[in-house]
């Protein structure tokens, strides 16, 4: 029965897309503001087909600690639902996605209009450089630049593996507060594969971190928060599963 809900959400993850894609497609030529608004729709798009389809709740928490102005989120990666979450959270998100994602229809049109940051993860120091370039014009515009330290999607429980170049390089940079994401948002949606599992999404923004501190101090202190509330998420999430299993 859940693998069923599960493809009937797949269903309306992309059926969703590709309607939104269509009817929002006279905005590519209107302000970014006008294209964001239509990422939150389909953001708030995805949480109702989890929680009406699927049975799976999302909650976002410590919005108190997200500061105005230009910040660095810094965000544990699961699954796709990790991308839009900044999108209803900060004003207007430049993330740093992989370039393959502006190959879809739809997604990577929109990406390009609101000027998200597309890297190449096989890249070198060239792609480092060309990231931190394209972030620092973001940031001047006074957006807020979100990254996935890790790079790519993990399992809840995987041996963390932090990309320090990066995330480093861009605190260097911009020179802007961090706020720490974590999540648990893979034990309902895994990164690979279709089925969902019921349970309760919960993403939490921790208190950010100052900018300005040295590099070996900042990504202990990064990886310390960002893994210690995500283990406390996931254990929370298991035990609502296991209430739910009953």
């Amino acid at each position: 029965m859940m693998m069923f809900r599960s493809i009937l959400f797949v269903i309306w993850m992309y059926g969703l897309m590709a309607v939104l894609g269509i009817l929002l497609l006279p905005t590519l030529i209107l302000p970014k503001s006008v294209i964001f608004w239509g990422i939150r729709q389909y953001a708030r798009g995805l949480i109702w087909g989890l929680k009406v389809i699927c049975g799976i709740e999302v909650e976002i928490r410590g919005r108190q600690n997200m500061p105005r102005g230009t910040i660095i989120y810094a965000g544990k990666h699961h699954c796709m639902l990790d991308v839009f979450i900044p999108t209803l959270v900060t004003p207007q998100p430049a993330i740093i996605l992989k370039q393959e994602l502006l190959w879809y229809p739809f997604l990577g049109w929109y990406a390009l209009k609101a000027a998200m940051i597309p890297i190449d993860r096989a890249g070198n120091t060239k792609t480092l450089k060309k990231m931190v370039t394209e972030a620092k014009d973001r940031a001047e515009d006074g957006r807020q630049i979100v990254i996935f330290p890790e790079g790519t999607r993990t399992a809840p429980g995987a041996e963390p593996a932090y990309f320090a170049a990066g995330i480093s390089a861009l605190a260097k940079g911009i020179e802007a507060p961090i706020v720490p994401v974590a999540t648990n948002a893979g034990l309902c949606w895994p990164g690979r594969g279709l089925k969902r599992s019921k349970g309760k999404i919960v993403y939490e923004i921790l208190p950010p971190i100052p900018a300005g501190l040295p590099r070996r101090q900042l990504m202990a202190r990064l990886q310390s928060e960002l893994e210690s509330a995500t283990d406390a998420l996931v254990a929370e999430g298991r035990t609502v599963q296991g209430r739910l299993a009953r």
